[in-house]
């Protein structure tokens, strides 16, 4: 019978580097593309070696990369066009948060050969409409697109209907103030005219009126979910609150809490 110290040693002497490939898959998957880069890759060469697989870089997500990195010390966009070379043309899904630019945007068309499905940007306010236009123009399967104060126009909205007849989920979000209106209904009369195959539409904090949210209720009639949270331009008084309800399965008010909105609030 052998000892219990025995079975210490052995345990103590197990090599936790080399594990196996399944496992190690999962882990890096779990630590994400900047903890691969930043961290993980440094441990040791097998490491190394193993954080260079293509397939840990098919969904890159660069949101909030401060909590991890230190803006003074890390390029972060060279960082980001790291992980890009490294999915080996095979990118589905890449969020970036506050650094996206021009030259960032266009590099990630040139890299991923029309692959990438969803993109999301945050608070990226130097990236330009042409850009992002352009970049709809390259990846025509694109099925989630999300703008979180980030630039957007009815000219990118259009592109977006014409170009990626795949795209199902559409999210705009927008600082709102409620004693402070200013009307809009540019978006989502774009939406109403272009996005008729959508599934999934956000519109928070937009500027929308009446009118606007008529059009998409209209149009849009395979919407499954609306979120209008922070709309405060939409008076859901008298019948286009009924209407909502009977035409979308599931609708956020303009007066609904935001609690699980899952990006920072900013006022």
């Amino acid at each position: 019978m052998k000892s219990a110290k025995t079975s210490e040693k052995k345990e103590e002497s197990r090599n936790w580097l080399q594990l196996p490939r399944d496992v190690m898959f999962l882990i890096f998957t779990k630590l994400g593309a900047i903890s691969i880069l930043y961290s993980a890759q440094s441990v040791c060469s097998s490491w190394r070696n193993f954080s260079k697989e293509s397939d840990l870089f098919r969904s890159i997500d660069f949101r909030n990369p401060w909590e991890f990195l230190d803006e003074n010390v890390i390029d972060v966009k060279k960082l980001a066009k790291e992980a890009v070379v490294r999915s080996d043309r095979k990118l589905i899904e890449i969020s970036l948060e506050d650094f996206c630019t021009d030259d960032l945007l266009d590099y990630i068309v040139e890299k991923s050969s029309n692959s990438i499905k969803c993109l999301r940007l945050l608070f990226c306010d130097e990236v330009s409409i042409t850009s992002l236009i352009e970049f709809v123009r390259k990846n025509s399967l694109l099925e989630e697109f999300e703008l979180c104060h980030s630039p957007c126009s009815g000219e990118l909205i259009e592109e977006l209907g014409r170009t990626c007849l795949q795209l199902k989920c559409f999210r705009l979000s927008c600082v709102a103030f409620r004693f402070m209106r200013v009307e809009s209904d540019e978006e989502a009369f774009a939406i109403a005219e272009f996005m008729t195959q959508l599934r999934r539409l956000q519109l928070f904090g937009n500027k929308l009126t009446n009118n606007g949210l008529e059009a998409i209720l209209d149009e849009c009639t395979h919407l499954e979910y609306l979120d209008l949270r922070r709309c405060f331009n939409v008076d859901l008084r008298g019948d286009l609150e009924k209407k909502c309800v009977e035409r979308v399965k599931t609708v956020r008010f303009p007066n609904d809490l935001c609690d699980d909105y899952e990006y920072e609030l900013v006022e």
